[in-house]
């Protein structure tokens, strides 16, 4: 009797050791936080592959805690759209253009203007440190990554011109605060989202376009363009964040934020030497196309282009202090930060 008693106690032992072998994966697979992320550019753009590098370096430096799936291509938030989905959760992580935004961000629209960018590291870095310098409260909805600028914005068009005097009455592409470059130029803006920049062009609805060099070979632009002004007087940035939906933030662990801190803050520097290398990769890519023709300027006209563009710094300081936002400030830090780190 006991020998059965016994026999049946350890049957009822392994039974139990089997359950719990077999469903430890499953619940493993519980503990994983899954998020998603949203992203507008291509999957074969240099900017989405170092996107989703990010992604699998926060899965690695958290041990498989994290896992985050990747949408490229604007396939689960269209790029207009992905700040507002990030906030509404739509999408745990997003890419977001500010300026795609506009008037969200007022503060911001100053890294936006033509300041004379050089780099795309050069306009990261100035996005980051003008971010946690004033901290906006725009962005208190989300919580921000980190920040990035593409490289220096020029005039590209389809027909080859001079200068940028050749600009007037021409159709160019842009957005945002760009528009503001083409109107002070004498061109008249038209407005789209990067996707629609190449069939615009091919129809003839654009004549050229204000974007930086990676545009030419990142989205095909160097196939129907045929002209670049290298004016750095009128030369921009598009201030781009990327950041996460404030609760799913709040629910994450701290060891968890912590590594997002820690990969964010490498890849500002990362990600503004992508930008670098894809601009030269663009530079090279119109260098190839017969007849293409890179228009060089002198001192003297790139300072002409500058007095041109100071009008729309002076509108920016006067449109912000009617907001009560520290206007001469912002721009005075942003002037002063890329004179030390030109």
């Amino acid at each position: 009797m006991k020998r059965n008693v016994i026999i049946k106690l350890l049957f009822v032992a392994f039974f139990v050791t089997s359950c719990l072998i077999v469903s430890s994966p499953d619940l493993a697979a519980e503990d994983v936080i899954k998020l998603r992320y949203s992203n507008f550019f291509p999957p074969s753009h240099k900017c989405s592959i170092s996107a989703e590098q990010w992604c699998r370096e926060i899965e690695k430096r958290t041990n498989g805690k994290v896992k985050i799936t990747y949408y490229p291509g604007g396939t689960l938030t269209p790029a207009p759209q992905t700040y507002d989905s990030i906030v509404k959760g739509i999408t745990d992580i997003g890419y977001c253009i500010n300026c795609y935004s506009r008037g969200r961000f007022p503060l911001m629209e100053v890294l936006d203007l033509p300041l004379g960018y050089t780099s795309g590291l050069q306009a990261s870095k100035l996005a980051n440190a003008f971010y946690q310098k004033f901290k906006p409260k725009t962005f208190n909805d989300t919580k921000v990554l980190y920040m990035h600028g593409h490289g220096p914005g020029l005039i590209h068009t389809k027909r080859v011109i001079k200068s940028l005097d050749d600009v007037k009455g021409l159709r160019i592409k842009c957005g945002g605060t760009p528009q503001k470059i083409v109107k002070a130029l004498g061109g008249a803006p038209a407005t789209m989202p990067m996707a629609e920049a190449y069939d615009a062009l091919k129809k003839g609805l654009a004549d050229g376009a204000l974007l930086p060099m990676e545009s030419l070979k990142g989205w095909r632009l160097g196939e129907l363009l045929r002209c670049t002004v290298m004016n750095y007087g009128i030369s921009y940035t598009s201030s781009m964040t990327i950041a996460m939906n404030k609760k799913k933030w709040n629910s994450l662990p701290k060891d968890v934020q912590q590594v997002f801190e820690e990969v964010s803050k490498e890849w500002i520097e990362k990600q503004g030497k992508v930008w670098d290398e894809i601009d030269k990769e663009g530079y090279e890519y119109a260098a190839k196309m017969p007849g293409y023709t890179f228009v060089k300027v002198t001192k003297a006209q790139e300072a002409s282009a500058r007095e041109k563009m100071r009008p729309l710094l002076d509108q920016y300081v006067n449109d912000m202090k009617a907001k009560g936002l520290p206007a001469d400030e912002a721009l005075k830090f942003c002037l002063n930060w890329l004179k030390k780190n030109p």
